[in-house]
């Protein structure tokens, strides 16, 4: 470590280093993952040197203390969480490196979890999207103070659209523009980006019918700065309002089982791509619509969709002998 960081507070360190990423114009969930990251791991080092966290220097964070801190932090979280722990650290390092606080970074040498990387989980089954929407509209959601209208269009609004978690929860009512049949919704991705996706008549009148059950219900004028999504209360939909909602619908709908464990809101987004795929979209068109910085992770989506392995499989040259096999026995 260099001289400079002997007097620097790890914790002081850490919101210094939140500061600096503001230029970065990260989200809120975005800084909250990296704060608890980097909190999280300082509080092992903490505790294996008997102090508080407002004690430890960053000067003492050399790559032993932080093998042993990663190792406790390791023991009951997931790889990937520890995989993106490990990232937040390099992150934090780099910029105190760039800084000349610190001489060199020690994340090099702390080990990190190998992750194998995940494939599309979308809602098994094949007619699930429409069981859960058609169950839904029916009111199967049987709630102390059921709304039926809010339900369907926040499950038709992730299945139509493959919008995050977080980006629904964004919209506001004027993120829906567009002159009617035309219609199209305004969505903040990942660090700030824009895209625009269209959205067709059936959305648009199931938005609305939504829209004027809740004027009905609140006896007050949405305004286009309102969120679109709302509790029952009136109040913006949050992050675990939104997971408790579709977990609740999945359930009363009967589909429950057919939602691979640790999706909820990110199945719906899934089932939309692969069946983008499924119908022929071609990988931009995917990337696009999902607000995917890379073309990798919209390629996932093709890869593992059961037309294009049939397709592969189906052009095996082997395939023209055995018809012409059965053509043969056919004929006889």
């Amino acid at each position: 470590m260099s001289g400079d960081a002997a007097g620097l507070g790890a914790l002081e360190a850490v919101e210094r280093y939140l500061v600096a990423r503001r230029a970065a114009k990260p989200s809120p969930h975005t800084v909250a993952a990296y704060r608890r990251d980097l909190r999280g791991v300082l509080g092992c080092v903490a505790r294996a040197r008997g102090c508080g966290l407002d004690e430890v220097g960053l000067a003492e964070l050399d790559a032993g203390v932080l093998r042993g801190a990663f190792a406790e932090f390791a023991g009951e979280r997931a790889a990937s969480s520890v995989v993106r722990a490990w990232s937040t650290w390099n992150g934090f390092f780099g910029f105190w490196v760039a800084e000349r606080v610190v001489a060199g970074n020690p994340m090099s040498a702390v080990p990190r979890p190998r992750v194998r990387p995940s494939g599309p989980k979308p809602l098994m089954g094949e007619d699930t999207p429409e069981r859960l929407l058609e169950a839904l509209a029916r009111g199967a959601r049987r709630a102390r103070d059921p709304w039926p209208e809010r339900d369907l269009a926040v499950l038709a609004l992730a299945l139509l659209t493959g919008m995050r978690s977080a980006e629904m929860l964004a919209l506001r009512v004027e993120s829906v523009g567009g002159r009617p049949g035309e219609r199209r919704i305004r969505v903040v991705g990942k660090g700030g980006g824009e895209r625009v996706l269209p959205i067709e008549a059936p959305l648009e009148a199931l938005l609305e019918a939504y829209l004027v059950s809740r004027r009905e219900r609140f006896g007050v004028r949405v305004r286009g700065s309102d969120p679109l999504l709302v509790d029952n209360r009136g109040q913006g939909l949050r992050r675990g309002g939104l997971q408790y909602l579709v977990r609740q619908c999945y359930r009363h709908a009967g589909v429950h089982d057919r939602v691979a464990r640790g999706t909820l809101v990110h199945a719906l987004r899934h089932t939309f791509a692969t069946r983008l795929a499924e119908d022929g979209a071609s990988v931009s068109e995917i990337m696009h619509l999902l607000g995917h910085a890379s073309v990798a992770s919209s390629q996932a989506y093709i890869e593992v969709t059961a037309r294009a392995q049939r397709e592969a499989a189906g052009s095996n040259r082997t395939y023209g002998v055995v018809r012409r096999l059965v053509g043969e026995r056919g004929d006889g």
